[in-house]
C-alpha cells in the first residue's frame, strides 16, 4: 500500500484546489459553494521519487444535526484515520476561526503528523498579520500558500515527504493488471449502495437526495485474489435538468468515468424501470466501446411473480436494441442479494471484451458466413469479402478486407458481427467491424 496523505479543513478554504495542483490535473470539483466535495476523492500523487495516495475531504464544520452534514463528517473522519500525513488547510486572509481550533483538536487527538498549509496567500508582498495566528494552534511551523497559483506547494510536498513511512515507495511498482469498473446510472439509482454493500463499509455517502455523489470517485477493492477499480460517478439526468455549472461538471466527470473504465455497469432502479436516460446512459458506454453489465438494483422491493424477471429482461432488449449482447443480472444493494455476481460478471465480460481470436478460425468463419448468405449487391456489383483478421480488443475489433466498402449494407455486417459473436462468444461487449478496400 502506498503511504496516505489526507487534505482536510473547514469548507471553502480551498481544499479541493489545493488537490488538485498536487495532482497536476482537474480531479476534484472546484466551486465557490461550501460542501461541494462530499466523498473522499483519491489520486496518485508523487514528489522526487516517492509516490503516495492522497485524498481529498468534504469541509469539516461544528457538529451538526443535519444528516448529510454528519455523513460528511464521518466520511472525513475515516480519511483521517487512515491517513499517515494529514494537511490541515486554513484560509489565511481570515485567520483562525472557532471551526480552525476545533478541528486542531480533532486532529491532534490523531496522534498522526499533521502540516497546517495557510492558503489564499494570493497577493505578492508582505506575509498577512494573520498568518502568526496559526502557530498558536500549537501543529508545528504553518506552511503559507497560494493554492490557485503554486505558491508554496513545492515546500509542503517537501514537508509531506520528509513525514511520510520510512518505506515510502521511491520508485512506481509494476501493478497487477486491475480491471477498472464504472458503476453509472440515474441519479439515486443505487450506485454508491451498491458500492458501499462490497466494501462493507460507509466509503460513500448515501443519500436520498439525487446527485449527492458530485465526484467520480475511485475505490481499490480485492475480490477472489483479483484486483478491482471502482468507479462510483455522479448520476447523469436529463440535460434540461441539469441546471448548475456544478452537474455539469458531474455529467463530464461520468462520462470521463466511462471512457477509462473497462466494464461499465449500469444501474437502473427496478422499481422504476427502464427509463430514455438509462438508454442514453448505456449509450455512452457502447459508443464507447466499453464491456457492459445491466445491473438491475432494489430487486428486493419489486413486486414480482413468475414471469417478472423475463418481462423486465425483454423490456431491456425492446429499449437497448443495440446492446442485446449485455448480459442482466438483478440484485439488491440493500440487503446484498445476487451481489457475489457483480464482479464474476463484471470479469466475465472484461475476459469476453479482451479476447484474441486466431485468424485462420476467424476466416473460416467468414467463409461460411458468405456460403450461408450471399454479400449484398448494387447495380450488378456485389461485395466480395477477401479476408478477415482482429486488429484490437476492447472492444474486439475485426478489419474485413472488401472489394468495395458501399456496397456493404449495414443488416449484412451486423449479420457478420452475430456470426462471429456467436461462433467465439462474445459476451457482455460490442464488437467493432472495420472495412478496408483491398
Amino acid at each position: 500500500m502506498k503511504p496516505i496523505v489526507a487534505v482536510v479543513g473547514r469548507p471553502n478554504v480551498g481544499k479541493s484546489t489545493l488537490f488538485n495542483k498536487i495532482a497536476g490535473r482537474r480531479i476534484a470539483i472546484v466551486e465557490g459553494t461550501p460542501g461541494v466535495t462530499r466523498d473522499r476523492i483519491y489520486t496518485e500523487a508523487e514528489w522526487n521519487g516517492c509516490h503516495f495516495t492522497l485524498i481529498d475531504t468534504s469541509g469539516l464544520e461544528q457538529a451538526s444535526k443535519d444528516k448529510l452534514l454528519s455523513e460528511m463528517r464521518a466520511q472525513a473522519q475515516i480519511a483521517i484515520d487512515a491517513a499517515d500525513v494529514i494537511v490541515f488547510v486554513t484560509d489565511v486572509r481570515v485567520g483562525v476561526t472557532a471551526d480552525d481550533a476545533e478541528i486542531s483538536t480533532m486532529l491532534k487527538h490523531s496522534g498522526k503528523p499533521i502540516i497546517v498549509v495557510t492558503n489564499y496567500a494570493d497577493t505578492i508582498g508582505e506575509i498577512p498579520a494573520q498568518f502568526y495566528e496559526f502557530y498558536d494552534l500549537g501543529l508545528g511551523d504553518p506552511v503559507l500558500a497560494s493554492a490557485m497559483h503554486g505558491k508554496g506547494v513545492g515546500d509542503l510536498l517537501d514537508k509531506i515527504v520528509e513525514l511520510l513511512p520510512n518505506d515510502a515507495e521511491k520508485t512506481e511498482e509494476e501493478e497487477d493488471e486491475v480491471i477498472k469498473i464504472a458503476v453509472v446510472g440515474k441519479p439515486n439509482a443505487g450506485k454508491s449502495s451498491l458500492i458501499n454493500k462490497i466494501l462493507g463499509e460507509n466509503r460513500l455517502i448515501v443519500s436520498d437526495t439525487p446527485g449527492t455523489t458530485r465526484d467520480s470517485i475511485d475505490t481499490d477493492v480485492v475480490n477472489d485474489d483479483r484486483r478491482f477499480l471502482l468507479i462510483d460517478t455522479a448520476g447523469m439526468r436529463k440535460r434540461g435538468k441539469i441546471e448548475k455549472n456544478l452537474e455539469k461538471y458531474s455529467v463530464i466527470r461520468s462520462l470521463a468515468a466511462i471512457e477509462r473504465a473497462d466494464v461499465v455497469l449500469a444501474m437502473i432502479d427496478g422499481t422504476e424501470g427502464i427509463s430514455e436516460q438509462d438508454a442514453k446512459i448505456a449509450g455512452y458506454a457502447h459508443d464507447n466501446g466499453k464491456a457492459v453489465v445491466i445491473t438491475v438494483n432494489k430487486w428486493d422491493i419489486v413486486e414480482k411473480d413468475g414471469k417478472t424477471q423475463q418481462e423486465f429482461k425483454r423490456s431491456i432488449s425492446k429499449r437497448l436494441p443495440f446492446m442485446l449482447y449485455a448480459p442482466v443480472i438483478f440484485v439488491s444493494a440493500l440487503t446484498g442479494h445476487r451481489m457475489s455476481q457483480v464482479f464474476k460478471m463484471a470479469e466475465y465480460v472484461y475476459r469476453q471484451s479482451s479476447l484474441n481470436v486466431s485468424t485462420s478460425a476467424l476466416n473460416e468463419i467468414i467463409i461460411e458466413s458468405v456460403a450461408r448468405k450471399q454479400p449484398p449487391s448494387d447495380k450488378g456489383k456485389r461485395l466480395k469479402i477477401y479476408y478477415a483478421t482482429q486488429v484490437g480488443i476492447r472492444p474486439p475489433t475485426f478489419a474485413l478486407f472488401v472489394n468495395n466498402d458501399k456496397l456493404m449494407h449495414f443488416s449484412y455486417e451486423r449479420y457478420i458481427e452475430n456470426q462471429i459473436r456467436q461462433v467465439f462468444q462474445f459476451d457482455g461487449t460490442r464488437i467493432k467491424i472495420v472495412l478496408k478496400n483491398r
